[in-house]
């Protein structure tokens, strides 16, 4: 993926559902002051079970989406990155 693809993605999925990812930011107190869709410039994505899973990130934060759904945040750590399973990093819904 060129760059410009990568930051086309991340504003897609992320805009698509800016009010869910707020929400999970919001709830688990990631949500600091500045804090703008610019500010994710990582992405990595999955398919796994019939499942895609995407982890958008930013320096502070890490969100995991099930498909197109933000299912959860965290704050983002480099251990996240070439992980095996970074879901396992998140909790997941049931």
């Amino acid at each position: 993926m060129t760059a410009p693809t990568v930051e086309a993605a991340i504003h897609e999925l992320l805009e698509l559902a800016w009010n869910l990812v707020y929400g999970l930011l919001v709830d688990r107190s990631l949500l600091g002051d500045g804090f703008f869709v610019e500010d994710f410039t990582g992405i990595h994505s999955w398919v796994a079970g019939g499942a895609r899973y995407t982890v958008i990130h930013s320096r502070q934060v890490a969100v995991l989406f099930l498909d197109t759904r933000p299912v959860d945040a965290i704050p983002f750590h480099h251990d996240l990155l070439g992980a095996d399973d970074p879901a396992t990093f998140f909790n997941l819904p049931d």
